[in-house]
């Protein structure tokens, strides 16, 4: 435990000029006395680790010391080679780059970990579009992520409804969703001020880069700027609900039928079973519409109790089921 520590603190140390004991502390998840034993236990290990005292002091490597990556072991070594997404890296045009880092971390490994990146592309491959569904790379899409890359900012021409809009973008961020590229960008008005957007690529008629660089705002964190944007988007859309009883079996498919969201919701607040095991719930839903479609998947198990109109709804299909079903055994 302690050796794994000691080796992720010199890696933190290569990579920043200095780092303060209590930054150490943070990352490592110890106390800062800890990180003091670490760092000395390090120098008297031989390699050069300097502390500095005062206000502006912390830790730091002199000497520009490296070290190489052979204390990697098989299973940190294999989920090295797993963190690429190929087709994405592809489809943004980082490919060869990505080969190049491959190869390069590939040649620093001890000799018996030199296989990793075949013995982990053997066990895991990411396929992210949906089934019954042709991916199609934006053709704008390398030029944007060049952007992203780059910190510049771009023009970007987009469909909305049935005109074209201009917007000058900050690109953030890029996401992979179900096989659809989203660009996460703040609209500039006047620098800095602008709100954050998220823009699928595929609707991109025209997007150039400028020279210009922008100075990101080190407080956005993409991954939960998706999160929250994802979940607004998906309660957007429930507008309507549904009163449903659900058998024991209905519970357990209902996730399955319905929007992951609106079915968790449904179910925290279930009221308590019946005599048969039925529990009610009220389950936000897109449209009646939706509902009816995506609810009779549940068959028999799911009882529509409001509004009227879609259980009379189920109710004509139940009597259309049982003629066609009237005489299957005659």
């Amino acid at each position: 435990m302690r050796a794994a520590r000691l080796i992720k603190m010199v890696l933190l140390l290569q990579s920043r000029p200095t780092m303060t004991a209590a930054e150490l502390a943070r990352e490592l998840e110890v106390s800062e006395r800890t990180v003091t034993r670490d760092a000395q236990a390090l120098s008297e290990a031989g390699v050069p680790v300097y502390a500095e005292r005062g206000r502006a002091g912390g830790y730091r490597l002199i000497g520009g010391y490296r070290t190489r990556l052979t204390g990697l072991a098989r299973g940190e070594a294999e989920a090295l080679f797993l963190s690429g997404v190929p087709g994405a890296l592809r489809e943004m045009g980082l490919e060869d780059a990505a080969s190049a880092a491959r190869l390069k971390v590939s040649a620093a490994l001890l000799p018996s970990l030199r296989d990793a990146s075949r013995t982990a592309a053997q066990r895991f491959h990411l396929d992210a579009p949906n089934w019954f569904r042709e991916p199609e790379t934006p053709e704008l899409l390398p030029a944007v992520a060049e952007a992203v890359w780059d910190d510049r900012r771009i023009t970007a021409r987009y469909r909305r409804g049935e005109d074209d809009v201009v917007r000058e973008l900050e690109p953030y961020g890029l996401v992979l969703k179900a096989g659809v590229w989203y660009l996460c960008a703040r609209v500039t008005r006047t620098p800095g001020d602008g709100p954050f957007r998220v823009y699928r690529i595929d609707r991109f008629t025209a997007a150039e880069a400028s020279e210009e660089r922008f100075e990101r705002d080190d407080a956005f964190d993409l991954p939960a700027f998706w999160a929250e944007r994802a979940e607004q988007f998906a309660r957007s859309i429930l507008r309507a609900e549904v009163v449903l009883r659900l058998s024991p079996q209905g519970v357990r498919g209902l996730p399955y039928a319905v929007d992951a969201l609106s079915a968790r919701e449904a179910l925290e607040t279930a009221g308590a079973p019946d005599a048969d095991g039925w529990v009610t719930v009220t389950l936000p839903v897109e449209s009646e519409e939706v509902a009816h479609t995506q609810l009779k998947g549940l068959g028999p198990e799911a009882e529509v109790l409001a509004p009227s109109a879609l259980r009379e709804r189920f109710a004509q299909d139940a009597r259309r089921l049982a003629r066609l079903y009237a005489h299957a055994d005659g």
